[in-house]
């Protein structure tokens, strides 16, 4: 085993919305640190292609729709006891206040809030997290910092924030630690869905406004990583805002 705390070996690693963008580069990241990854999401065709970039063995699939009931518990029943969970699965859907439905509402609240509710519920019923494991919740600065919009895509981060310093507060006494990442842009598929919503010009205006640039996958999986390892023991109930430097001016 590595002598340094940075690493994740002998770690077994259960990540959603693994099949693109910030969880396929976690999935990837942790398997290099040393983990066993269980990916799941809904198109299997892509978590296999993401399986066969994975450093090491022993990895898995799972494919599963985290709004199906039935899904959630056949995958909770298929997977052993984790020593970690990254939950990058994520809906964006902006709509002004004026536009809002319960329909709409119902979407973006469901998918980003309800579903990890229900998976980490699920995982502490049937006993499958490991003591001294580590739950990460991927939020947004959006969360603490809304956007005109973003009314639900921000509330359902923001529940999510609370959720998971409640987790930290319930599991502390078998060293769970819970926290959650926060970051600005990152150029993921729905950074492609952002730019070709808005003009070049719109942009370009946006990007210019983060002193270090806009994230890429790998920085949000590495910080992942950091949160999951044994180096982070001593960190629960935070959240790492990752902004590139956006927020220095608000």
């Amino acid at each position: 085993m590595s002598t340094t705390p940075f690493h994740l070996t002998d770690k077994t690693i259960l990540i959603t919305g693994a099949s693109s963008g910030i969880g396929r580069q976690t999935a990837i990241e942790c398997a290099a640190m040393g983990a066993k990854v269980i990916l799941t999401a809904r198109n299997d065709g892509r978590l296999n292609n993401v399986m066969a970039e994975l450093p090491g063995s022993g990895h898995s699939t799972f494919t599963c729709d985290l709004l199906n009931a039935l899904d959630v518990s056949a995958l909770v029943n298929y997977i052993g006891a984790v020593d970690g969970v990254v939950h990058c699965a994520g809906l964006v859907k902006p709509f002004p206040v004026s536009f809002l439905t319960r329909e709409k509402m119902d979407e973006t609240i469901h998918t980003n809030f309800y579903t990890v509710v229900e998976l980490t519920t699920a995982l502490f019923k049937a006993k499958k997290v490991n003591r001294g494991a580590s739950m990460v919740f991927l939020s947004s600065i959006s969360g603490q910092h809304p956007h005109k919009g973003g009314s639900m895509y921000a509330s359902s981060k923001a529940a999510l924030e609370a959720f998971s310093k409640t987790v930290a507060l319930e599991y502390a006494a078998k060293a769970i630690r819970a926290n959650c990442i926060s970051p600005a842009m990152v150029k993921t598929p729905m950074f492609d869905d952002a730019v070709a919503g808005l003009s070049a010009q719109a942009m370009d205006e946006h990007v210019a406004k983060y002193p270090l640039g806009v994230g890429l996958p790998e920085d949000i999986a590495r910080a992942a990583v950091f949160l999951l390892s044994p180096a982070a023991r001593w960190i629960t109930g935070t959240n790492l805002v990752m902004d590139g430097g956006l927020l220095l001016e608000y």
